[in-house]
């Protein structure tokens, strides 16, 4: 390829990615996107919304989640590494250009199918439909189908879909959109792709390339990359806490008001021996964390 030409649709090279992802100092995929751990992935997949939320609030980010969807699942829980594709309303100068060039590079199909050709294992493709929910059609059942060959997990849509009944037979494709409509993408006005793997907004959240997507029943979470692994961590801690809490509040130990406000040092130290005395029990990745600890 020139080195005059972009890519298409417009992304990062390897270089403005890392700079982009610089505080993520894990394994990359080739194209420099964060490429989290299986392991972390599916530790990731007992995070509620809020712990995460809350950890991320912690170090400034405040516009990592986005309720107001329609789900396919009562109980979701979709958890992969985010794939980013945003989208613009038509524009015929611009159009003609990434058409030109699509053409020159062999791309094929329309503009999001090239964007979805390059998806892997366990990425979730997170899209910005501009909230388009007549006429945005994202995906129907057929490229459900092929992503959920290609992921194995969902994809979140921030604008319509549609094809439900032919969605919801993949029993383990999870799809947070706005809402389902009949209307194909070429039924109204189009958009068209602008751009991959680079920062979008969904709704209220900024979303980046390699974010670790946490979508449950009240809405999804973005983590970022190089804070995956301490909302896991810190997440397993809090619910070592809370189950804590419960059996000493059982048992008739402490009081509501000392286990549910600011702890005192004997409730602390109370904590930290209960922990100790079930280390064993708990997963080896989680053990690491605690005996890492200055106070185990």
């Amino acid at each position: 390829m020139p080195g005059n030409e972009l890519p298409l649709p417009f992304t990062f090279s390897r270089e403005q990615m890392i700079q982009f992802t610089h505080q993520y100092e894990g394994e990359r995929f080739p194209d420099g996107r964060p490429k989290i751990s299986d392991d972390l992935l599916e530790r990731m997949k007992s995070v509620t919304c809020e712990q995460a939320w809350g950890i991320l609030r912690n170090h400034g980010y405040h516009c990592q989640y986005q309720g107001k969807w329609v789900c396919t699942h009562d109980n979701p829980i979709l958890v992969g590494r985010a794939v980013t594709c945003n989208f613009i309303p038509p524009r015929p100068d611009i159009a003609d250009v990434v058409a030109s060039q699509a053409e020159t590079q062999g791309f094929a199909g329309r503009d999001k199918h090239w964007v979805m050709d390059k998806l892997v294992s366990d990425d979730v493709i997170v899209a910005d439909l501009l909230d388009k929910q007549i006429g945005g059609g994202f995906i129907g059942d057929n490229l459900a189908n092929m992503i959920h060959e290609k992921t194995g997990t969902g994809a979140v849509v921030w604008g319509g879909t549609r094809d439900l009944a032919g969605v919801l037979e993949l029993e383990t494709f999870v799809v947070f959109n706005r809402n389902w409509d009949p209307s194909t993408s070429g039924s109204y006005d189009r958009t068209m792709v602008v751009g991959y793997n680079g920062p979008i907004a969904i709704g209220r959240a900024a979303v980046m390339a390699g974010d670790v997507v946490l979508g449950l029943k009240e809405g999804v979470v973005f983590v970022p990359a190089h804070l995956a692994q301490e909302v896991v961590e810190q997440a397993e801690l809090i619910q070592l806490k809370d189950k804590f809490g419960f059996e000493r509040l059982k048992a008739g130990i402490y009081t509501g008001g000392q286990i549910d406000g600011a702890w005192e040092d004997d409730v602390t130290e109370d904590f930290f021996g209960w922990v100790r005395e079930r280390i064993e029990d708990l997963p080896e990745a989680q053990q690491a964390f605690l005996k890492g600890q200055e106070w185990f």
